[in-house]
């Protein structure tokens, strides 16, 4: 039973958190907290979840400013509710009745008696009316007035003020999309490529890329759909797509001068721009990397983006914090795509390289009181130095699609920042270990952000401690990450947004080299040995006779091991033919960490975190290292022997079955039952975290039977509709 006026007191419960527990990473924010002056705001409400809410949180404490968090019942136990001094229910798990519920976010601010709302990113962030309705309240606004939210947030707007400021835009129809009929006359007018687009959106929602007519029948409802659900807007535009660009992006804080509402004349607006985040490595328009600065910008283009960035902030009188997004192609032409009037999710790359603290930013626009000090400079970029690249972590399997997962996490284990020199690593989570991932909500679950002086650095940085982000229990995008950060493309800075579709088109999994297969091997058997000297296990053979360790499994690739007493270990692969080579490694170091599920094991001079997850009844340990996870199990000569004469288990054939790839909801069939289908051809929309996903025929054949009703909730892999058995089918033909 929820209600209102449910609030759960926290203010006797200190909110200690890792995520900048870390001292390097909290001395480049709290050394600008620290002032004289009073706090601008005693209590703020943040109005979000998650991450972002904990975020905003810890600043708020930095500064003695006391939070109030708003939560669902299905988020009653997170994290962030128990950040917060106080926290209050505003309704059911779905967001429509909770977060976006406006009535009871307000009563929730008069309730509480906060003094300003912090909005985050997503939900209410962007709704112009909603902030109309703080302000009536009394209530400060942290973000930007209600016309430059209306005007922005609205693509088509946004465009015509953009080109009236002079600022360069992309291609496209000026107008909004009157129908599917209309829509595909522009995309022929403008020419394939086009992307079709929620004209309110933001974030990747509501957007398709088209490369035929098809392609826009299909995208068209879907996108409406979207962009109703996301924005309550369905309106869309379309523009031509602009192939294999660099996403560009400039982060803004911008401000009237202290004790002014509103600026007489467009240029005595105060503009502070800060260096690019290049947001390239993307999947389905969201953003999955971002580092900043960029490789791609030249001083002389950065600085020109700068001054038209100044200008549309200026043409709209802009104020708080916001990021003008930008298309900009190999040869430095650059396209303005929208303004995001709200604080990002890739922000923290932005202040590690800057040394500020833009949630501080936010709360001093807010009060009316200019900028803080560190934020008043000379020009109009902020000085910046070293590299920042953050990594969003989502609940969805890059094997499968991209598709959400949902369950309990367990076990879940945050990376420390190893905290050297200038360097460090910082994670922004709003979950934890036993914490459930449902399907009500976006599927992220942190950030993980590295800063280092150079790239290179921040590279090794942000690797190193996704090997030790241990997260169990749902799938997961980061060991797609690791991949990312790994590949001598992304190592050499070509990062543009095709990245993905051109070196990693279909996810498979990371594939080690036969080299680091060795090295895993030879760690398998060391993590072997030093796990049953501390459960006091007889050990698998005797002395320096070697052991088989399997990659993979009882039926995965086969590689002998000996250990040695000088700190030696031999390894080679067995192969049908006998032929192998052995090759010597130096064993530097084994040392087990099991609190944290990790085995930090040192070869041939070069450290490697190894994830110990779990051990099964038949000796199976699953590892992961580099992002590559598998089964191993570590046989004696003789077991391994034996085992060749097994066979292994036999993979139930579901060629006759459609079974959804994903938890969530059946919103539409696009068939019935005795309908033949082509390969390839949609059968049905499943929704999952507000995302809808087309499930397309795996083959040619006749559906036989729909197994589940529309509006029904589905679990990964529920049997959807069945095929007409072939041999069935060949009969009746």
């Amino acid at each position: 039973m929820w209600t209102t006026r449910q609030v759960l007191s926290k203010t006797s419960r200190s909110f200690v958190t890792n995520r900048l527990s870390q001292k390097t990473a909290t001395t480049s924010i709290s050394r600008l907290l620290s002032s004289a002056s009073p706090p601008p705001f005693s209590k703020v409400l943040i109005a979000n979840r998650g991450e972002i809410s904990q975020r905003v949180a810890r600043t708020c404490k930095d500064l003695g400013i006391k939070t109030v968090a708003i939560y669902s019942t299905a988020d009653a136990k997170a994290p962030f509710v128990k950040a917060a001094d106080e926290a209050i229910c505003v309704g059911p798990a779905a967001s429509s009745s909770s977060y976006l519920n406006v009535p009871r976010v307000l009563q929730a601010i008069r309730d509480t008696g906060a003094q300003a709302v912090h909005p985050g990113y997503g939900f209410l962030s962007e709704n112009s009316e909603f902030c109309r309705s703080i302000e009536g309240e009394g209530v400060a606004w942290l973000g930007p007035p209600v016309s430059a939210i209306r005007d922005m947030g609205d693509k088509i707007r946004s465009k015509e003020i953009a080109e009236e400021a002079g600022v360069n835009i992309i291609p496209g129809y000026d107008g909004t999309i009157e129908s599917i009929e209309h829509c595909l006359q522009v995309s022929n007018d403008i020419g394939y490529p086009v992307l079709v687009k929620a004209a309110a959106g933001g974030g990747g929602k509501g957007m398709r890329t088209c490369y035929n007519d098809q392609e826009v029948k299909e995208a068209y409802p879907m996108a409406k759909s979207e962009a109703k659900k996301f924005f309550a807007d369905d309106r869309l535009l379309v523009e031509k797509y602009i192939e294999n660009p660099h996403h560009i992006e400039f982060q803004v804080l911008c401000s009237p001068p202290p004790g002014v509402v509103t600026c007489e004349k467009p240029e005595d607006l105060q503009v502070v721009v800060f260096p690019e985040r290049e947001c390239s490595i993307q999947r389905r328009n969201q953003k999955v990397v971002e580092e900043s600065p960029s490789c791609l910008l030249t001083q002389e283009t950065r600085l020109k983006m700068v001054e038209q960035v100044k200008k549309l902030c200026q043409k709209v009188g802009y104020q708080s914090a916001g990021t003008v997004e930008w298309l900009v192609d190999e040869k430095q032409n650059f396209y303005f795509l929208e303004m995001n009037t709200r604080l990002q999710v890739e922000h923290p790359i932005t202040e590690a390289v800057t040394g500020v603290d833009l949630v501080k930013g936010m709360l001093w626009v807010g009060a009316k009181k200019g900028f803080p000090p560190e934020f008043q400079i000379e020009g109009d970029l902020m000085p910046f130095k070293g590299h920042a690249i953050e990594a969003r972590i989502y609940a969805e399997d890059p094997v499968r699609g991209y598709l959400p997962s949902t369950g309990p996490l367990a076990p879940y284990k945050e990376p420390a920042s190893p905290g050297v020199g200038e360097s460090y690593l910082r994670l922004d989570s709003g979950v934890a270990e036993g914490h459930v991932v449902s399907p009500f909500y976006d599927p992220m679950l942190s950030k993980i952000i590295s800063y280092a002086p150079t790239r290179d650095e921040a590279i090794d940085i942000l690797a190193d401690g996704l090997d030790r982000y241990v997260i169990e229990g749902v799938q997961h995008n980061a060991r797609l990450v690791n991949a990312v950060l790994r590949h001598p493309a992304f190592r050499a800075g070509e990062t543009p947004t095709s990245f993905l579709p051109t070196h990693i088109p279909k996810f498979e999994g990371v594939q080690l080299t036969s080299s680091q297969e060795e090295e895993l091997a030879v760690s398998i058997a060391l993590i072997s040995k030093a796990r049953q000297s501390v459960l006091e296990q007889p050990p698998v053979t005797s002395g320096d006779s070697p052991v088989i360790v399997r990659l993979g499994g009882m039926f995965g690739k086969a590689l002998s091991v000996s250990l040695h007493d000088d700190k030696r270990a031999s390894v080679s692969t067995i192969s049908v033919d006998g032929d192998s080579v052995t090759r010597e490694i130096a064993v530097d170091k084994c040392e087990l960490d099991p609190e944290n599920c990790l085995a930090h094991v040192a070869l041939d001079g070069t450290d490697r975190a190894i994830q110990v997850i779990k051990e099964g009844l038949d000796g199976e340990i699953k590892i992961q290292m580099y992002g590559a996870d598998m089964e191993c199990l570590v046989q004696s000569p003789r077991e391994y022997e034996l085992s060749l004469y097994m066979h292994e288990p036999e993979i139930e054939d579901t060629s006759d079955l459609v079974m959804s790839p994903m938890p969530g909801t059946l919103i539409s069939f696009s068939v019935a039952e005795g309908d033949h289908v082509e390969l390839g051809q949609e059968l049905c929309i499943v929704e999952a975290m507000k995302m809808q996903n087309i499930v397309r025929a795996p083959r040619e054949g006749f559906i036989s039977k729909l197994k589940v009703k529309e509006g029904e909730a589905l679990v990964t892999d529920q049997v959807l509709m069945e095929y007409v058995v072939e041999e069935a089918a060949d009969e009746a033909a």
